[in-house]
């Protein structure tokens, strides 16, 4: 029944078959990366349904076939297009063979239920995987399948703070900051997604894994680490915590944000020669002569001198004036925009990242491919949808 209505038949997963037995953000990012991809999604909801449809506000209201109106969340829907919706319950029987069911021809499967707690109704990997060897199982979760902490929940927030995310975000002065939005959450379903993929590789690839799937084990704490890169780099090389540095880098000057008389923007000259092309237009060549300002090094540990001489003049241009300049000059700056200015951006606009389907308004998975499409077919279901 799930392929009566194909999908995109270009797109690069096209006929993949994936239940979703997820919800909030990590796993049902991770199934909508794929269903933007192609593959036919079968979102497996509890008779509530997914958390998410209810934090609200805003709202999106829309009407099934059948004219009942349907309250959900824009947040559900940040998360959740492509896909189709059934509600089970696991703890009745007809619903929980029902899932088994589609579970046993599945390519694959991702849950993000406390570790080990599928057991018991027999969706765990060792249990679907005796009747389906060739099913990719990706389990997501705080800490991981092992660990101390393993059977621990993991809170995208609590996350940032325990992976030392937040200790390099915020202003040098100030209190440790979250991002703006579930980093650890979104990175974890874009890294859930790539190693997908990846095990869907390796089972159709000559070699010992070759017609078998496996289990993915995916960590929102392994994740965010993995994110401190350059920062952990720096901890690693010199035993020292990096700096909360605000909108400064650590190795690079000058690279921040900076007054204009309309606002702010953002400069960031990261090397010698475009140092130089900013002094210039800026009217201050001198800079280029300073023994204090002619390489990286020393901008870096003169950044305190240099900054706010970069402040007093570009304090006399308008924002347009002073981004035009930087275009003309070849010096990377950009301008800070709301969320309004994004989507009214028109190189946001000729890459298509707004869309709409059946006039629910989104963002798409930022994939462009010279011979594939991605299937941007439906939006959001409604709970218990394809029931």
């Amino acid at each position: 029944m799930w392929f009566e209505h194909p999908r995109n038949p270009k797109s690069p997963l096209a006929g993949l078959k994936v239940v979703e037995l997820a919800r909030v953000l990590a796993g049902p990012w991770a199934g909508q990366i794929l269903a933007d991809l192609g593959a036919d999604v079968i979102k497996v909801e509890s008779p509530e349904g997914d958390g998410t449809r209810l934090w609200g506000p805003p709202w999106v209201e829309r009407t099934d076939a059948h004219g009942k109106l349907h309250r959900e969340a824009a947040y559900y829907h940040a998360c959740n297009r492509g896909k189709r919706s059934i509600v089970a319950d696991f703890r009745e029987g007809n619903d929980l063979k029902r899932v088994r069911d589609l579970c046993a021809d599945a390519d694959v499967v991702i849950e993000n239920f406390k570790t080990g707690s599928l057991a018991k109704f027999g969706l765990d990997f060792a249990s679907l995987a005796a009747r389906n060897p060739r099913m990719v199982y990706c389990s997501i979760t705080g800490f991981g399948q092992t660990g101390p902490r393993s059977h621990e929940a993991g809170y995208d927030f609590v996350i940032q703070g325990m992976s030392g995310f937040m200790s390099v975000t915020g202003e040098p002065e100030g209190d440790p900051m979250k991002m703006g939005v579930s980093i650890s959450d979104l990175a974890t379903g874009t890294w859930a997604a790539n190693g997908i993929q990846a095990a869907l590789l390796q089972r159709e690839r000559p070699g010992p894994m070759q017609g078998r799937g496996q289990h993915l084990d995916m960590a929102l704490m392994d994740c965010s680490v993995a994110l401190l890169a350059n920062q952990a780099s720096y901890f690693l090389n010199t035993g020292d915590n990096p700096p909360r540095m605000g909108n400064a880098h650590a190795q690079v000057a000058p690279y921040g944000v900076f007054p204009v008389s309309d606002g702010h923007v953002i400069l960031a000259p990261a090397n010698d020669g475009l140092f130089a092309k900013l002094a210039s237009l800026l009217g201050r060549a001198d800079w280029s002569d300073n023994p204090d300002f002619t390489s990286n090094a020393g901008r870096v540990g003169n950044a305190a001198e240099l900054d706010p001489q970069i402040a007093l003049e570009t304090a006399k241009w308008t924002k347009a004036g002073l981004l035009a300049a930087c275009k003309e000059h070849g010096v990377p700056a950009g301008p800070i925009n709301n969320l309004d200015e994004v989507f009214d951006d028109p190189q946001v606009a000729a890459r298509g990242m707004r869309i709409e389907l059946d006039g629910m308004l989104g963002i798409r998975s930022p994939f462009s491919f010279s011979e594939g499409e991605l299937a941007m077919d439906r939006p959001s279901p409604m709970l218990g949808e394809d029931d």
